[in-house]
């Protein structure tokens, strides 16, 4: 296929150079501009005002096409965060992580859930902007009537008021059949997270490796570790493909730790074996 997908960053991989420094903003998203990135992911602004946030990305040259924001944040005050992204010229409001007491797993907790996720859809959806779910590996659980998780939260919620930002690391990690879902998600799929990994035995803490507390559950007998896009395990050329077919607008690249390297080398890295496949 001759089309391609524009490719943008999450903006939280680059967290540790922007944290408490706003002053560094601009520099950094020319380095992402610079390496071939068309647009980013926001997850927050840093201790910027949405117009310099809106301003810098329009000098720079790249398109402010998402941003993550916490699920409690939309919920407390769903009009300011409206406000915010939409003066920034974001399209897509994304829910990053979801909490324990709504996860599949606890099916009282997740059929309350349900209907508070079509609400603020319904209202991001009425203010112009779509909003998505991002996921991770726990809504990826079987349901007593078979269905994932995932699947069911999606079958609840209609299509203008939900739609899917896959994980492909994640998506991976639980069912090793990513692109079954994107092709699922056909149409619905509208910006899709490329990140690697490597992960060898078992692993039961993986969360404190995104910055999510959680009680220990055991000592683990393996590896878990996030990579630049191509230099993990995953296979991209049938994802990369089948997020074509699907009709993806939107290719973000998300590496949530970088463990020694620097955050935008990694960026780089990432961006470069994406040029090399032809994007």
């Amino acid at each position: 296929m001759d089309r391609k997908i524009p490719v943008a960053v999450q903006v939280y991989g680059l967290r540790d150079l922007l944290e408490e420094h706003p002053e560094n903003f601009k520099n950094v998203m020319q380095k992402i501009k610079d390496y071939g990135y068309d647009g980013v992911e926001l997850a927050g602004l840093y201790g910027l005002k949405p117009a310099e946030v809106r301003e810098i990305l329009k000098e720079v040259g790249l398109v402010p096409i998402s941003a993550h924001v916490p699920f409690a944040d939309m919920v407390e005050d769903l009009d300011r965060v409206i406000a915010d992204y939409s003066e920034i010229g974001v399209k897509y409001l994304v829910m990053p992580y979801m909490a324990e007491e709504y996860r599949p797993v606890n099916p009282e907790g997740f059929q309350k859930f349900l209907p508070l996720l079509n609400k603020v859809g319904e209202r991001i959806h009425q203010a112009g902007m779509t909003f998505l779910y991002h996921n991770h590996d726990f809504e990826f659980v079987k349901l007593p009537d078979g269905r994932w998780g995932y699947d069911a939260m999606f079958e609840a919620i209609p299509h203008d008021h939900l739609m899917s930002e896959l994980d492909t690391c994640w998506c991976d990690v639980a069912t090793g059949k990513v692109t079954e879902f994107i092709q699922k998600y056909t149409d619905r799929l509208p910006v899709i997270h490329l990140k690697d990994y490597i992960k060898r035995g078992e692993v039961k803490n993986m969360y404190k490796l995104i910055g999510i507390d959680q009680e220990e559950s055991g000592e683990d007998e393996g590896y878990f570790g996030f990579r630049p896009v191509g230099f993990g395990q995953m296979i991209w050329e049938p994802i990369l493909d089948a997020a074509l077919r699907a009709n993806t607008g939107w290719a973000v690249v998300e590496q949530d730790e970088h463990y020694d390297m620097d955050p935008l080398e990694c960026a780089r890295r990432s961006r470069e074996y994406l040029r090399i496949l032809g994007w």
